[in-house]
Parts: C-alpha cells; sequence; structure tokens
C-alpha cells in the first residue's frame, strides 16, 4: 500500500509539473475574457491531451525498453533532464506572447503543444513500466484542473504568475530527471 502511495505521490507531481506550461498559458488565455462554458471546453480539451500523448509515449518506452534495455533508462532520464532545462529557462524568459487563440483549430494546437512534453516524460515512464492507468489519469486530471485554474485566475488577475509556474514545472522535471540518472 505504501508503494502505491508513493507512486501516485511522484506521478502526481510529475503531472503538476507538466500541466504548469498549460497553466501558464491559461493565465494569458484567461484574459480573452471567456466564458464559464468556453473554459470548461479548453479545459477538458488539455485534459484529453493530456492523456492520449502519455499513452503514445508509454507505449513507444515499453517497446524502446524492450529492444535497448539499460540504454534506454539514461535517455529516458536524460529527456527529462532536457525537458525540465528547456521548460525552466522559458520560463524564466522575460517576453511571452501567445497567438493561439483558444478556439476550434487554435485550440487543438494549444492542447496538443502543452501535451508535447509529457509525451516525452511518458516515455520515460514507459521504460520503467508505470502502471499505465495511474499515469494516464493522474496526467488528465491535474492538467484538466490546472488548465481551468490558470484560465479563472488569468480571468481574474490578467497574468501575474505565468512564467513563473512554468519555470517552476521545469524545475520538477529536471530533479526527477537527476534522480533518474543519478538515484
Amino acid at each position: 500500500m505504501e508503494a502505491m502511495f508513493g507512486e501516485i505521490l511522484t506521478l502526481s507531481l510529475m503531472a503538476f509539473a507538466l500541466a504548469m506550461d498549460a497553466f501558464s498559458v491559461g493565465l494569458g488565455m484567461g484574459m480573452f475574457k471567456l466564458r464559464l462554458r468556453q473554459i470548461f471546453k479548453i479545459g477538458v480539451t488539455i485534459g484529453f491531451f493530456h492523456i492520449w500523448m502519455p499513452l503514445i509515449g508509454i507505449i513507444a518506452g515499453r517497446f524502446l525498453s524492450e529492444k535497448f534495455g539499460e540504454i534506454a533508462t539514461y535517455v529516458g532520464g536524460g529527456l527529462l533532464l532536457i525537458l525540465g532545462i528547456q521548460m525552466f529557462l522559458s520560463g524564466i524568459r522575460k517576453e511571452r506572447g501567445y497567438m493561439i487563440t483558444p478556439v476550434g483549430t487554435g485550440l487543438m494546437l494549444f492542447g496538443f503543444s502543452v501535451s508535447l512534453d509529457s509525451f516525452s516524460v511518458s516515455l520515460t515512464l514507459g521504460i520503467y513500466g508505470a502502471k499505465t492507468i495511474l499515469v494516464l489519469s493522474c496526467f488528465g486530471i491535474v492538467a484538466t484542473i490546472l488548465t481551468w485554474f490558470g484560465l479563472l485566475i488569468g480571468r481574474k488577475v490578467q497574468g501575474w504568475l505565468g512564467p513563473y509556474s512554468e519555470a517552476l514545472g521545469g524545475s520538477i522535471l529536471l530533479a526527477f530527471g537527476l534522480k533518474l540518472l543519478f538515484g
């Protein structure tokens, strides 16, 4: 039971880190003065992408693990490091601008773009044999909720937290990458 709790906590932290970019972008999009129905739809769309992209990543990660064994473990840790550094640097940059509008094709591009990092991380999870349903549930639920929070907060405060949330997410992924490589 303790091991299961530890895995849920670890996956929830990873899901939180991965959803910080959706939260951050949601803060900016919240300035569009969206209706609650639109906010609901955007959150569900992001959650959908944070389920399907990791599913594809886990399948690919398991395939890599079977074929390449220990080398795949180091590649997975390296991917987390690279992704964490990229998110951190992206989060601390001063200039931010989102040209995607949260409707139609723009919404699909937004969902796809903020879920790409969950694909990369799930490659690592597939290599390590993480429980697929648990991963997909954590990633989808957390991404949906953080997107909703980002949109609602952005609607109220007009984006004062945005870049720092992505830097926090990058720091968490960086720590997990170091743990996998050296822990």
